[in-house]
């Protein structure tokens, strides 16, 4: 029997190739740069199975040149680049890797919290330059984490980990979901439940860890940044935009906050210029980006990929619904 044409937009790594050349007819992106529009257009013509980063726009345009195309496998938690309506019309399996890049993400909302207070990227700048004439009492002076309060917007699995990390710091943790979480995990993580606004005036760090969604884009808007404390820091593992650039950089500028550590953009790969100032960390998206992890979100994709030719429901289908017609 044929195997199933599957084409994937990145080279990946060994251990998901060996899964893929297995059992499928592979065709991969190998160059460094992401592969532009019209060639991913032109690849998946005759293609039954598509494995993409969320860099792939997977819309109308893009399902209409790949009329054999029964799955399309995310390497990725969040499918905003996706149109899963636009799939499940037609006949079209979606699939991302969830749950494996939590501890990850978490362990990097954590270092970029502890560099912007600490002011880690000036003081290795200035380290690096050259210029640095000694010790000197009040030198790139941060803020302290110890014993502050951190403040979760999007309080799922990732926000979750976050919250258990903060108890090393002894700090108060609170927390913003559109639904609340039981009691039992309250008391577990020691967690207490606040609407956005007082989260906002509480909160001396906030870090975001929502999806983004229609009513989350824009989420932090000037009426939201202008609520948080002056002193107060945010961090942003999630998606770009969710924080509206414009707003964040002239609260800025007008010292409504004390400074930001940003993964994430509202249009990556640009990033506002007004955000490229001393008081802002930024790194370009790699809170999931460990060996260990990146390497079972790809295995992950590709078992999604195999599951589905082999007669199998994928474990992490997207629109199960699709099964039902």
């Amino acid at each position: 029997m044929a195997k199933p044409k599957v084409y994937s937009t990145h080279q990946l790594f060994e251990e998901a190739r060996k899964i893929l050349d297995s059992n499928c007819e592979m065709q991969y992106w190998t160059d460094s740069e992401r592969p532009p529009r019209d060639e991913v257009l032109r690849r998946v013509k005759d293609k039954e199975g598509l494995l993409c980063l969320l860099t792939e726009k997977i819309n109308e345009e893009f399902l209409r040149s790949a009329p054999k195309l029964r799955i399309a496998s995310n390497v990725a938690v969040g499918y905003d680049n996706i149109d899963v309506d636009a799939c499940t019309k037609r006949g079209v399996v979606v699939t991302n890797t969830p749950g494996v890049l939590d501890e990850t993400t978490a362990d990097f909302a954590w270092t970029l919290l502890m560099a912007v207070a600490r002011r880690v990227a000036e003081g290795e700048a200035l380290a690096r330059s050259g210029n640095w004439k000694g010790w000197n009492l009040d030198q790139l002076c941060g803020a302290d984490v110890w014993g502050k309060t951190l403040g979760i917007v999007g309080f799922g699995r990732i926000g979750r980990s976050v919250a258990r990390r903060a108890s090393g710091f002894q700090m108060k943790v609170i927390y913003t979901d559109a639904v609340r979480v039981s009691e039992e995990v309250e008391k577990s993580l020691n967690a207490e439940f606040r609407d956005m606004n007082s989260l906002l005036a509480e909160a001396d760090f906030v870090s975001l860890h929502v999806p983004l969604l229609p009513e989350t884009r824009g989420l932090f808007d000037a009426p939201k940044l202008f609520r948080m404390k002056p002193t107060a820091f945010l961090i942003n593992t999630s998606r770009g935009p969710v924080i509206d650039e414009a707003a964040l950089v002239a609260a800025l500028e007008n010292n409504k906050v004390a400074g930001a550590a940003l993964d994430v953009f509202e249009n990556e790969p640009f990033i506002h210029p007004g955000l490229k100032r001393p008081n802002v960390v930024l790194t370009p998206h790699i809170a999931s980006a460990s060996i260990e992890t990146r390497t079972k979100m790809a295995v992950i994709a590709a078992n999604n990929i195999v599951a589905l030719f082999e007669g199998q429901r994928p474990p992490n289908i997207l629109n199960p619904n699709i099964f039902k017609k």
